[in-house]
């Protein structure tokens, strides 16, 4: 067994015991590490075996993933950026190239206010690191990397090989590749035949089925409490990111400076506490959960609706700095029908 597998995949806990395993009604979970952060496989029914041979095959996908667009460790990521600094292109393959111009779409539907090109900034300020430490860069390092305006737009393909108009690109795709994983996750399970299973990574969750009568109920984190703030119902192919100030930050000075830089300003936010989206239907639910929660985080309170509009999200909620919540209607709409039905499936 790979070394991943002997330290990232625990004992599969089965709620009610072996024997009661067999029934269809009992939820197998398998959890792990990687990408930085906890991630939970959960598959409804079947027999406790068959769970864990598909949990680890999702789990093994997220550490090929994790390894291939590591920011910082060597990665095909970080040759990448290397061959862009030296002004030489890149042959990747088509996963990357795929990856890359989706996200894009992404970047330049936000006006580039999600924008993975700026990993020059996000080293900057220290986040491209396990060990996070308080500092301050020096406003004219800021400006610099401001002055040279990377963006994903300056790359080009021919076929998978990948060059870039612009040397200051950097590329960090730790705002999207979680939900590509839900997506590789999803995919993975549904041909493993699965009835029903939810997928974790971080707090970014998509939904397989149901399992039994009901919707899968998940929590929307507590940015300063801990715990849930809320609960929503996920059916089938919907998918739920969370972007939040309070996993990978450092306090300087009685202020909480977060790993998302606005790229307008080239320094962390501080208006917002996290913001959810809800995405649903095709094959990237996952990844439009992960990437698109960005532009509305980095607005914040005050532009943050006009955002998800021009998003095209019809559920979101904001969280600010002082803890007021905001939403849509549909988001609204669906945190009450989740009060109101009560006790459901985990």
């Amino acid at each position: 067994m790979r070394a991943f597998q002997r330290t990232l995949i625990v004992a599969l806990l089965c709620l009610l015991g072996l024997a009661a395993c067999q029934r269809p009604g009992v939820v197998h979970r398998t959890r792990g590490h990687v990408f930085g952060t906890k991630v939970e496989v959960s598959i409804y029914g079947g027999s406790p075996e068959r769970a864990a041979a598909l949990s680890g095959a999702v789990l093994n996908e997220f550490d090929r993933l994790h390894h291939k667009y590591h920011a910082w460790q060597p990665s095909m990521l970080t040759s990448l950026n290397d061959a862009i600094a030296r002004g030489e292109p890149f042959t990747a393959d088509a996963e990357m190239v795929s990856l890359l111009q989706s996200a894009t779409v992404v970047a330049d539907r936000s006006g580039n206010l999600f924008n993975p090109a700026i990993g020059r900034l996000i080293r900057l300020w220290g986040f491209q690191s396990s060990d996070i430490a308080a500092q301050a860069p020096a406003a004219a390092d800021v400006r610099r990397w401001l002055d040279a305006r990377p963006r994903l737009s300056d790359l080009r393909y021919e076929g998978n090989t990948i060059s870039s108009t612009n040397k200051a690109v950097m590329i960090d795709l730790g705002g999207y590749a979680k939900g590509y994983a839900l997506d590789r996750a999803a995919l993975i399970l549904r041909q493993g035949g699965v009835e029903a299973a939810l997928v974790n990574v971080g707090g970014n969750v998509i939904a397989i089925g149901q399992p039994g009568g009901r919707a899968w109920r998940v929590g929307i984190q507590d940015p300063r409490a801990g715990g849930a703030l809320a609960q929503v119902d996920l059916r089938d192919n919907e998918a739920m990111g969370t972007s939040g100030d309070y996993q990978r930050y450092f306090l300087k000075d009685g202020k909480r400076h977060p790993h998302i830089i606005d790229p307008r300003s080239g320094y962390p936010i501080d208006l917002v506490a996290s913001v959810t989206i809800i995405t649903a239907g095709g094959s990237d639910a996952g990844l439009r959960s992960d990437g698109n929660s960005k532009p509305m985080f980095i607005t914040g309170p005050a532009g943050w609706e006009a955002m998800a509009a021009q998003m095209g999200l019809a559920e979101v909620m904001l969280i600010d700095a002082q803890g007021k919540a905001y939403t849509t209607a549909a988001m609204g709409a669906r945190l009450a029908a989740a009060r109101k039905g009560g006790a459901a499936s985990k």
